[in-house]
């Protein structure tokens, strides 16, 4: 069941919280466009060690918001406000594909908070980055149809994973306006904490599929150039959602770094 937190300009953040009261903290960033829902079938993992802690973004799920010229800076500041008023002092921090955008922020703002930093999908945004092609971005902007949904699914799983669309959570908040997906979609493009990642002083684990087409690869290694105690670990053909095919397998890996 959600919580709600007020942010200081009056926007209402539905929050959810799992996990021992009294463990860890772990806060779980979501990607663009997409709710808490995202980690639904992944939080779980974490839960018999940390008291994880997700919320939906402005313009998703619960949360009420005006729209406006939203940024990942904000949803960052959004995102450490929550981590306050849940009384969390330090936290670890996981955050995927616009998440992890999201987090580099928050980690290079709350040093002092951030205990652990995993980075999954994602980019530092900026001059540098390597953006996606134009053919993934002429998917993208095109209009929903049975077609569209394929070819995005792809996007995030390898052709070996045999879910459908209606199995994955991680593409995107269907009750979200027209607005709010396209400020979303500023947010996103308009990311770049280049500048910021030295700053971040948490540990902090890098992970990417070679084979993303949303987030090309090279973006990870350009994080891990900037940020100054990380660790890359490349997942061998695995596209954007590779977080959540290959769970399992990453399991592991993320329980021992957090740890």
């Amino acid at each position: 069941m959600s919580e709600y937190v007020r942010t200081p300009d009056g926007a209402l953040l539905a929050v959810r919280q799992g996990g021992p009261v009294g463990a860890p903290a772990l806060l779980l960033l979501p990607g663009q466009a997409n709710s808490m829902r995202w980690w639904d079938g992944l939080r779980g993992q974490f839960e018999h060690a940390y008291r994880t802690v997700t919320f939906d973004y402005r313009g998703t799920g619960d949360t009420c918001a005006e729209v406006d010229d939203w940024s990942t800076a904000m949803f960052a500041e959004d995102a450490a406000h929550v981590m306050a008023e849940l009384g969390h002092e330090g936290y670890r921090v996981y955050g995927t594909s616009m998440g992890g955008r999201v987090a580099q922020h928050l980690a290079a703002q709350e040093r002092r908070r951030v205990e652990k930093l995993v980075l999954a999908c994602t980019s530092p945004g900026g001059p540098l980055a390597v953006e996606r092609s134009s053919e993934v971005r002429r998917v993208l902007a095109s209009r929903t149809s049975p077609e569209r949904t394929e070819r995005v699914l792809r996007f995030f799983y390898t052709d070996d994973w045999p879910g459908r669309a209606r199995d994955s959570l991680l593409l995107g908040d269907q009750t979200m306006t027209p607005a709010a997906g396209l400020a979303h979609l500023r947010a996103s493009y308009g990311h770049d904490a280049w500048s910021s990642l030295p700053d971040i002083t948490a540990p902090t684990l890098i992970l990417h599929g070679t084979g993303d087409p949303m987030v090309p690869a090279e973006n990870a290694e350009l994080l891990d150039s900037a940020i100054l105690d990380s660790r890359l670990v490349f997942h061998e053909g695995g596209r954007h959602g590779f977080f959540d095919e290959f769970a399992d397998d990453l399991r592991p890996l993320i329980l021992d770094f957090l740890g």
